[in-house]
């Protein structure tokens, strides 16, 4: 059982019904009893192989479709099927996503069809129903209203979005596990790029100063267990965009400084994993609607810092599934058709 402090979400992990054949009596013959038995641990093992002491979210991004029929891309629904396969057989508590909702210039209102087309429609595995969807902003979405991304909250039971930035609290039960994930908006902080590679700059410089005195003092004041930023410009990157500027300059300060665990992005639409020795991870995990498989900064990204990329476009996108334990958070990079591309793991932190 995963709790939600504030919000008082818990999900429950198993419901065995009265017709269950664990609950018929001793009446059938030993052997098909036996057998009757042996479905069942089948079915529940296929169904729930994993350990209550733990907690698994599934992080992705860049997943916003196409703005013309039919709304969505081959890479996008693989990627969809794939997180639906994945939420079945292991379990998964909830979604982080980290922009780039709607291609290419986001949402005109809370009504607005794409909500249907390219979410509510392809998103339809029955695992994936009924868990929470934990929203961010990209920069396409700053190009339509956001305001109505985040009014969607209240319609749909799944998608939250409480503000363009926020904090999620977490408590692991069993194992007296904390977890924090600061939702952060790197549009507000660095600007839209636009047609450009690179943000210009932000738009407001004193809601971008705002955000990053907030960041300061949630990451100053946390004591979790394990501490993730998720925004939607990577740091660190070796693809199209590459490292964000802005970002290496105001925001890693931080992440070093209050010994972040992780840092989640997407923008750069491939999957990546960046590590600073033993020190932070940067976790790129942007390939939900599109590949791409330009390599084009890696110069700018140290060559024992890159422990993985891939973006081959055969693949159709992918996805990272955490896990995190009382010792250790797993990352598992995950593609369509039951493929595992890399796993690591990082350390619980310490004071």
């Amino acid at each position: 059982m995963l709790m939600l402090k504030k919000k008082g979400y818990q999900k429950s992990r198993l419901f065995i019904s009265p017709a269950n054949p664990l609950s018929c009596e001793l009446i059938m013959d030993p052997f098909r009893r036996v057998f009757q038995l042996t479905i069942v641990y089948l079915q529940l093992v296929v169904s729930f192989p994993r350990e209550v002491c733990d907690m698994r979210f599934i992080a992705f991004g860049d997943w916003g479709g196409l703005p013309d029929p039919p709304y969505v891309t081959i890479v996008q629904k693989a990627t969809a099927d794939e997180m639906g396969r994945v939420a079945q057989s292991t379990g998964t508590d909830f979604i982080i996503n980290v922009g780039d909702n709607f291609y290419y210039r986001g949402v005109n209102d809370v009504n607005d069809f794409r909500f249907k087309e390219t979410f509510e429609n392809i998103f339809t595995a029955p695992s994936l129903a009924n868990i929470p969807w934990y929203i961010l902003a990209g920069n396409h979405d700053h190009l339509g209203n956001v305001s109505a991304q985040v009014a969607y909250s209240v319609v749909s039971k799944r998608w939250n979005f409480p503000n363009l930035y926020y904090e999620l609290d977490f408590k692991v039960p069993n194992i007296s596990v904390s977890v924090t994930i600061l939702m952060i908006d790197t549009v507000v902080i660095c600007g839209n790029t636009y047609e450009a590679n690179q943000p210009y700059g932000p738009e407001n410089p004193q809601l971008a100063r705002e955000q990053l005195q907030w960041i300061q003092e949630k990451l100053a004041h946390s004591r979790s267990d394990y501490l993730i930023v998720a925004g939607h410009y990577p740091v660190w990157s070796i693809g199209q965009h590459g490292p964000t500027p802005c970002l290496v300059a105001q925001l890693r300060p931080l992440l070093k400084q209050y010994n972040v665990t992780a840092y989640i992005s997407g923008h750069d639409h491939s999957l990546q994993f960046i590590r600073e020795g033993e020190g932070i991870a940067y976790i790129v995990s942007g390939s939900g609607s599109f590949v791409d498989s330009s390599t084009i900064n890696r110069a700018k990204v140290p060559s024992d810092w890159l422990r993985f990329y891939n973006a081959e476009i055969s693949a159709l996108g992918g996805f990272v599934l955490i896990r995190i334990t009382a010792e250790q958070m797993f990352a598992s990079y995950r593609q369509p058709y039951g493929m595992v591309v890399f796993q690591t793991a990082l350390p619980r932190r310490t004071f």
